[in-house]
């Protein structure tokens, strides 16, 4: 319901815009009817446009209110004060200050015309030429057209010259026309008999004040775009430093060059994984473009790590030392290698401009950390990630147990079957892994199996149903689950960059796993490998809010927090980089303007995300995880939900809190890549820590 009213007030506004808008020029040309039959049939029609807009301006008011009865004052307030003010004023003053006029002018065109003379009267004129009677007309025009810039450039946010400058125009806008309808109308008072100007006159005065309007508007767009361009290098702790009411800093952290070495500083490069010591596991990841064949013979020219899509799955144990080496064969943008939802140290995050530089044709770069949780994740390039991603640079990242095979073999149990499931979207096909046709594999029963569903898409969340067996959601983005319950005609919407692992028993006939209801695609898991794939019932959508046993936990929603942060999420038009476009922004601002969350280390830190957008947004922290305490003001009765990608849906409320134990620089942003790379990007940056990298046109790095 809050998508719908959402959308219902931006249609309705630019309805109620063009609506009022034709009103107003039929007002202003009121005055030229050539004869009184004319002035009866432009009275009608003025009547006709002081209803009409009526039907846009209460579906815009009966949005706002619904708003306000079922969703707290951040999703209203503005709404609230400005949009509904200015579509209803401006309306009531045309009906209790035109329509009065109008039916008083109608009234004598029709004693006129009934009794047979074609005259308009004196009287007729000085009506028709009243500013009382035209200028509503036009006001509510311009307010409507300042209502729906509001409603495209909410201001919240609240700031004073956000606010202010439209208002101001939207005076003097008004202040204008009320002037020159007075004026015309003492010329119409001083005459017996009105001429109106003639044609080339009008089209003249029309001419000269487009070419005004045009000017203003050229000057004030270029004024935008040129304000929009980012500074061709800018350090990532850029920003609007936000303590979450803590308290603040010595260092303003405004020059990361001039504070590297003052004393109690600590540059990234310094919060390495351990230099020493021999690797548990060394994987090497050669960055290359290749032309790859799928298996329904679509071909994809793709960016690959060693030559292939998905780059090669990285498994792991937990607790091992883990050595990687990334080299650059030939992707000019640059790569990096980020390992989504593992909590790295900070100098291993692989983030262009932040952590690293990135990693050109021709050059290598070594990775070392210890993979200290245990679960699914994934790894992709951090430079120009929005393309990178989406051509192939990517691939599966798993931290088993450490005595997990162990354990098996004593207990006499038989092996998991272990199935990653990362699915993309290319070019004209959905894939699992590198299929994009129906996978089917030969499964005995009484095993146990494990999905690892990974959604490395851009902007989709992925709906995945299992069906043939009950399940259970074992783990949400790495993190173990509760004492799952069993489900069954259960779907699970897995976000952009988020992980769902799914386990169940091996039955004696067919499973299937579905993806975006695609029965041609997908895993089919049967006892010797074939049979058709089940039918699909109706599903539930899976809550993880209510799902599983609660357990205790660090700290709760009662706990005492050292931060608290509030981040509103949402949409506005405007520029960036130059480009015009629906911007997602952060606190109403894009990078580098977006604000920065400044925590020290032991902190604990607690955020409220707030969607008053009309898409979601999966946020994604670098280097931490944050658990999910309550979600719309309802707190979490289920597992303990840990997350490291939460999904933000329109209209929602998330509070989370997480401990500020790994020192650095964190990304924090939206993993829909293509609203990262629009802006909706900002960090989380730990006291005391400074970065020699930056980023900007006039450097290497875009990490997006």
């Amino acid at each position: 319901m809050y998508t719908i009213s959402i959308q219902t007030i931006l249609s309705a506004s630019l309805l109620y815009v063009i609506f009022t808008w034709i009103g107003s020029v039929k007002a202003s040309r009121f005055l030229y009817s050539g004869s009184l039959e004319k002035l009866q049939r432009k009275t009608r029609k003025l009547l006709f446009w002081a209803w009409f807009p009526a039907i846009p301006a209460a579906a815009i008011t009966a949005a706002i209110i619904w708003l306000q009865q079922h969703m707290e004052p951040t999703f209203w307030k503005d709404r609230l004060f400005f949009n509904v003010p200015l579509v209803v004023l401006p309306l009531l003053s045309m009906w209790f200050v035109s329509v009065p006029l109008l039916m008083k002018l109608r009234s004598l065109t029709k004693q006129g015309v009934a009794e047979g003379s074609g005259k308009i009267e004196p009287m007729m004129f000085q009506l028709a030429a009243s500013p009382r009677l035209i200028f509503p007309y036009q006001l509510t025009a311009l307010s409507a057209l300042t209502s729906l810039y509001f409603a495209l450039v909410p201001a919240t946010p609240f700031e004073w010259l956000q606010v202010a400058v439209p208002l101001a125009v939207l005076a003097l806008l008004s202040a204008g026309l009320w002037w020159r309808h007075q004026l015309r109308a003492k010329q119409v008072s001083k005459v017996e008999l009105y001429q109106a100007p003639r044609l080339w006159k009008r089209m003249l005065t029309m001419t000269g004040v487009l070419i005004v309007i045009a000017g203003v508007g050229y000057y004030g767009i270029t004024f935008a775009m040129d304000k929009s361009v980012l500074p061709s290098e800018i350090d990532m702790a850029s920003g609007t430093h936000d303590y979450g009411g803590g308290p603040s800093g010595e260092h303003a952290h405004h020059d990361m060059t001039a504070m590297a070495g003052m004393p109690g500083m600590v540059a990234v490069t310094e919060l390495t994984g351990p230099k020493e010591g021999t690797p548990d596991r060394h994987f090497d990841l050669v960055a290359q473009k290749k032309t790859v064949t799928l298996p329904s013979g679509k071909t994809i020219d793709a960016w690959t790590y060693n030559a292939q899509i998905p780059g090669p799955e990285l498994r792991m144990k937990e607790g091992e030392l883990i050595e990687v080496t990334l080299t650059n064969h030939d992707i000019e943008q640059g790569v990096t290698a980020h390992w989504h939802g593992l909590d790295v140290p900070n100098a291993e995050d692989g983030v262009a401009g932040a952590t690293q530089n990135a990693v050109m044709p021709g050059e290598t770069y070594t990775y070392r950390f210890r993979a200290e949780q245990v679960g699914s994740f994934w790894y992709h390039s951090h430079q120009d990630s929005r393309e990178a991603v989406s051509l192939g640079l990517f691939g599966a990242l798993i931290v088993e147990p450490k005595d997990s095979a162990v354990t098996t073999i004593l207990a006499g149990a038989q092996p998991v079957k272990d199935i990653t499931v990362l699915s993309h979207r290319w070019k004209g096909a959905i894939t699992i892994g590198a299929s994009d046709e129906l996978d089917r594999q030969a499964v005995a029963p009484g095993t146990p199996v494990r999905m690892r569903l990974i959604n490395t898409d851009d902007w989709v969340d992925q709906v995945y149903t299992l069906v043939g067996t009950p399940f259970e959601v074992a783990a949400i983005d790495g993190t173990d689950l509760n004492k799952p319950d069993v489900l069954t005609n259960t779907h699970v919407m897995v976000p952009t960059g988020g992980r769902f692992d799914l386990t169940f028993t091996m039955p004696d006939h067919p499973v299937f796993l579905q993806m975006e209801g695609n029965a041609k695609g997908g895993i089919l898991l049967s006892p010797n490998g074939q049979g058709n794939v089940p039918e699909i019932p109706k599903t539930l959508a899976f809550d993880p809010l209510i799902y599983g046993s609660p357990k205790a936990t660090p700290f709760d929603a009662d706990s005492k927090f050292d931060r608290n942060f509030t981040l509103i999420l949402d949409n506005k038009l405007g520029f960036y980089n130059r480009n015009f476009n629906f911007l997602y922004t952060l606190n109403g601002k894009v990078f580098p303007d977006a604000p920065m969350f400044m925590v020290k280390e032991g902190d604990l830190v607690k955020t409220t995300f707030i969607n008053r957008g009309n898409v979601e947004h999966p946020m994604h922290l670098h280097g931490h995880h944050m658990l999910v305490l309550s979600r719309n003001g309802k707190p979490t009765t289920g597992s303990p939900w840990w997350s490291d990608t939460l999904d933000v849906q329109p209209g929602e409320t998330y509070e989370v809190a997480f401990v500020a134990n790994n020192p650095g620089l964190w990304m924090d942003h939206c993993h829909n890549l293509s609203h990262a790379a629009s802006g909706m990007s900002m960090h989380v940056m730990y006291e005391g820590v400074t970065t020699p990298f930056s980023v900007g046109s006039g450097t290497l790095n875009h990490p997006e």
